[in-house]
């Protein structure tokens, strides 16, 4: 309560008017001050002068600073702007005082009146000096009244370039939180042990536990631009073994115009250490290819579909835009935050892309010119309990549209797949790959103009149900994390990264194609749960432990991009390839796919999974209740 109330009336008393009387009180010192010195640090001078001469000087430089506003800097955040503009500040105050002095001494306008050159060139001096050294006094003193009552933040920052620099200022004028800069760490040899505003430059080496113990740093801060994802990775992995919190400076473009503030640093997220290269969303291409047309995106309310509808969004040029998903409240959402956005010509529609004769009248209404389907049921374990909806949705929904799409002649239909869908193990990724071969069905026609594209990706961060939101709610919980294999790996990508390579893969090829993208690196979940304890402030598996609970009904460890018998070719874009298609006989499947979708509302799974294993021969069952069906073909 005291230290709050001392910092408070600092605070409202330490205003711009405060700071202006004191500087003129402190010039008028000064004056008296350049006297002494001019006569031997002596009294020994006509102090009667004085009773005119310093109301001059008080006057003038009462105008000088008015006209400067070297008054107006925040005295504990002084640096050497506000010097600088004492300097102009007092430099104007020199020069006004002895042209006025001489112009009297000219027309002897005040008879008598004069201040010797020597006094003012000392004055000028003086003043420079003790203004700018009060209100670095004034900073140290409140800096050590506020650390003295106040919690400090003791902090090291990771690189000591120009992002280095402007992180140390930001702290700096953070007026919420007391930070103390401990030391730069940085691994240019030329700057170690060198001192930026008297502090330390540190070689990364030197900081171990016993050094944050010592010198009870809470915090580090990586302020580095254009950081790789590799080296992130490895830095946070070594820094969090120190028992420190872990922060980031975001990258420039999302600074506030153009400044760092405090605030902007966050905590290191799983999303920044498995984060990709940025990406431009403003794509030319792109621009150029849905010029003037009308766009439907169904599944627009789901993770993909809707940063898909989002992206677009920021091209003017579209004619319309057609948002199409079942889920109302997530629709409304997306068509909110569009409103909010002020995103015109588009129209948020509740409708099932199963209901052909809905969507039917949608295409008739709206005359689309490019549709990419996003709509469909995506969650493993659900879907091997309920074949029915699997089939319905991500097979009849893909077909509806599909058909769709070359009676009303759309230009392009891009189909949104996964990986999942390469060798499936299980219901989702099976009927994702009999929607895939109907689509290459329908491509192999010669009856229509419409391109068919298809993209197929691994799993995208932060997307509804995926496993790092699932983290968060464990951890927010108080744990344990449930991982269902040690040693279970996954690809990762951002969703905006994921649907900026749709659109833009949606421009290329003549149709047909299956489009993959590079997914780098497949990562283990085992690995993400352990970071993501960390990167919470708790300790594995002190705090919170991981629990392994079993792989779920027909999921595999190791997922894949490419099925046996596919490899690819590159594209113009070095982060989209083409898979070249299995052969298959296109009348045949076609006519197994429509006549599965008939046999589908028996309701009998059994029946329904047989016949998606007869249409995809490469669907294995993993842990699953259909695994009998893989031995019955066998024997």
């Amino acid at each position: 309560m005291i230290k709050n109330l001392f910092l408070k009336i600092i605070d409202k008393y330490a205003s711009k008017w405060i700071v202006l009387t004191i500087d003129i009180i402190l010039i008028c010192i000064s004056f008296i001050l350049a006297y002494s010195v001019r006569f031997n640090a002596s009294l020994n001078f006509n102090l009667e002068s004085l009773y005119i001469q310093i109301p001059f000087i008080a006057i003038v430089a009462l105008i000088s600073f008015l006209t400067v506003g070297s008054y107006r800097g925040i005295i504990r955040h002084t640096g050497t702007r506000d010097a600088f503009n004492v300097f102009v500040g007092v430099t104007l105050l020199s020069m006004i005082s002895i042209s006025i002095v001489l112009l009297n001494n000219t027309f002897k306008v005040i008879p008598n009146f004069t201040i010797p050159k020597s006094i003012i060139i000392i004055h000028y001096l003086i003043s420079i000096l003790i203004l700018i050294v009060s209100r670095y006094v004034f900073k140290a003193f409140f800096e050590i009244i506020s650390s003295e009552l106040d919690d400090i933040t003791n902090v090291l920052i990771y690189g000591a370039g120009d992002s280095g620099l402007i992180t140390y200022g930001a702290l700096n004028r953070d007026t919420k939180n007391k930070y103390q800069v401990v030391g730069f760490i940085d691994d240019d040899r030329k700057k170690l042990g060198k001192k930026i505003n008297r502090i330390k430059i540190y070689e990364k080496k030197k900081i171990d536990s016993q050094f944050i113990k010592k010198q009870e740093i809470d915090e580090i801060i990586i302020s580095i631009q254009n950081i790789k994802s590799e080296k992130l990775l490895y830095l946070t992995d070594k820094l969090l073994q120190l028992d420190v919190k872990v922060k980031i400076v975001p990258p420039l473009s999302k600074w506030i115009d153009g400044d760092l503030e405090a605030n902007q640093i966050k905590q290191v997220k799983i999303e920044d250490l498995l984060d990709r290269k940025p990406i431009s969303i403003d794509n030319p291409i792109v621009k150029r290819d849905i010029n003037n047309k009308v766009i439907l995106v169904t599944g627009a309310a789901g993770s993909i579909g809707s940063e898909i509808s989002r992206q677009l969004s920021t091209y003017n040029n579209y004619k319309h835009l057609i948002l199409i998903d079942q889920a109302e409240s997530a629709l409304y959402d997306l068509q909110q935050e569009l409103i909010q956005k002020n995103k015109g010509n588009f129209t948020a529609i509740v409708a099932d892309v199963k209901d052909k004769t809905r969507m039917s009248g949608i295409f008739e209404t709206y005359k689309p010119n490019k549709v990419f389907h996003a709509a469909a049921y995506k969650h493993v374990p659900l879907m091997e309990m309920s074949p029915y909806e699997a089939v319905k949705i991500n097979i009849g929904g893909t077909k509806n549209i599909a058909d769709l799409s070359v009676k009303h002649n759309i230009e392009r239909f891009v189909m949104v797949s996964t990986d999942k869908a390469v060798n499936p193990t299980n219901v989702m990724g099976a009927t994702k790959r009999v929607a895939e071969m109907y689509i290459s069905c329908l491509s192999n026609l010669t009856n229509h103009t419409t391109k068919f594209t298809t993209t197929r990706f691994g799993n995208v961060l932060g997307s509804n149900g995926s496993v790092i939101p699932l983290f968060k709610k464990q951890i927010e919980n108080g744990g344990p994390l449930t991982v269902t294999h040690k040693d279970i790996t996954r690809y990762f990508m951002t969703i905006p990264e994921a649907c900026c390579l749709v659109l833009e893969a949606g421009t290329m090829g003549n149709g047909g194609e299956i489009y993959i993208f590079d997914m780098g690196k497949s990562v283990k979940i085992y690995d993400i749960a352990k970071r993501m304890i960390h990167l919470s402030g708790l300790r594995f598996p002190d705090d919170i432990d991981i629990k392994i609970a079993g792989l779920r009904p027909g999921e595999k460890l190791y997922e894949e991009l490419l099925a046996n018998g596919e490899n690819t070719s590159p594209t113009y874009h070095e982060k989209i390839m083409i898979a070249k298609n299995q052969e298959i006989d296109y009348t045949f499947i076609r006519q197994k796919i429509i006549e599965l979708c008939i046999s589908n509302g028996d309701h009998n799974n059994q029946k329904t999974v047989q016949f998606i294993k007869d249409i995809v021969p490469e669907y294995i069952s993993k842990n699953s209740i259909y695994e009998k069906l893989d031995s019955t073909i066998k024997n």
